[in-house]
């Protein structure tokens, strides 16, 4: 079986560990940890980078830290992976779910309609005119590593006191090259950003996650939230509500090891998009989504869109005809919208997300997929 997503674990993973476990700290302090969080923010260019558990976990208190209150609203898009929608709830607040664009991100144009038409600006807060909740962040998603055409939306969000909290969690390695924010990597452009190192990432923990963040402040209380909330150490005073949200030193050891093949990773998914991109445009019904042409984009997951009528399969037979054949491959997820939980949350004219949904399959991306196996894939989409 040739699979989805799986990591390289070729550098120095074992040293580092057994590094840990001969030393005896293990636990969420050691150096590794500091060492891990001292590496991505250098790398990414954030000034400080306060390392979790997961990124769903970041997700959450980057939301808590910018403000987000019980029943305020929250700006998602419905075209991502169910975290951050979750992490909105986590906070008794709501979703209010976005159309997607042609690179599978939150669609910027709905998105600043919804915000002039359907919202107020009332004493400071941008308040929903249907439910008459303050909409008080955003989570603008870079999905698949592309980033998203930021420069209009945080424009306007910061006029209109919405803090952005962008979900970088599949992008680490992407950075812009075209615009205001030119030179800044995508988790650096927002109040906070969060970073996943979940198996299926470009790098991996295991688990574990990243808040990125300029804001001393935010730094200082989302290491102490994620901390417990201990005031004193010692003897065990809290005076806020926290969580056990810190990495451990054994996996933060891995992810310094990743990140010294990061750059490698990063080559390889670029040489392995091209060699698919060039067979894949000789097969008649069959293209790779290419990526925003403002960004330099991590391509961490690699789509494939299906003309029905023209291949002759759909997406779930081609997924089908593919396992037959021991390549692994999947739908993009189910959209959130529509999602048992989120059923009742509002939406705003969402059309081309049910689209993408029907004409996208996922293939192989692993960062150590050889030439050979690529060429086996494009062999069994060929004749498919």
């Amino acid at each position: 079986m040739i699979p989805l997503s799986v990591p390289s674990i070729k550098g120095n993973e074992w040293t580092y560990i057994k590094q840990c476990l001969d030393s005896e700290w293990v636990s969420s302090a050691g150096q590794y940890v500091d060492r891990f969080e001292s590496e991505v923010s250098k790398f990414t260019g954030s000034r400080y980078a306060i390392a979790c558990v997961n990124g769903t976990s970041a997700l959450q208190v980057a939301l808590r830290l910018v403000g987000v209150e019980s029943n305020d609203e929250v700006i998602v898009p419905t075209l991502t992976f169910i975290a951050p929608v979750n992490a909105i709830r986590y906070l008794s607040a709501f979703p209010v779910f976005m159309d997607c664009d042609d690179y599978y991100n939150i669609d910027v144009d709905k998105t600043l309609e919804f915000i002039e038409k359907q919202t107020s600006f009332v004493d400071g807060y941008t308040r929903n005119k249907t439910t008459d909740r303050r909409i008080s962040a955003i989570i603008p998603v870079h999905v698949f590593g592309n980033a998203v055409a930021a420069d209009a939306l945080v424009a306007k969000c910061k006029e209109r006191n919405i803090k952005v909290v962008e979900d970088a969690t599949e992008s680490l390695g992407t950075f812009y090259k075209q615009g205001i924010f030119t030179g800044r990597h995508t988790g650096t452009i927002g109040s906070i950003g969060c970073l996943s190192f979940n198996g299926n990432k470009i790098i991996t923990t295991g688990g574990g996650g990243m808040i990125l963040t300029d804001n001393s402040a935010f730094a200082e209380m989302a290491k102490y939230l994620t901390t417990q909330a201990k005031d004193d150490e010692i003897r065990y005073i809290h005076n806020e509500v926290g969580y056990n949200f810190r990495l451990t030193n054994i996996q933060a050891a891995m992810g310094v090891a990743q990140m010294e093949r990061l750059p490698d990773y990063l080559k390889n998914k670029k040489e392995n998009f091209q060699k698919y991109k060039k067979g894949i445009e000789t097969i008649p019904g069959l293209s790779l989504a290419s990526s925003p042409p403002y960004a330099d984009n991590n391509l961490w997951m690699y789509a494939l869109r299906i003309e029905k009528d023209v291949y002759g399969k759909d997406r779930e037979q081609l997924m089908a005809h593919l396992l037959q054949n021991g390549v692994q491959s999947r739908p993009i997820w189910q959209l959130n919208h529509v999602q048992k939980p989120y059923k009742s949350s509002q939406n705003y004219k969402i059309e081309k997300a049910f689209v993408l949904l029907e004409k996208t399959l996922n293939i192989p991306c692993s960062v150590s997929m050889s030439s050979d196996q690529i060429e086996f894939i494009l062999r069994k989409l060929s004749d498919g």
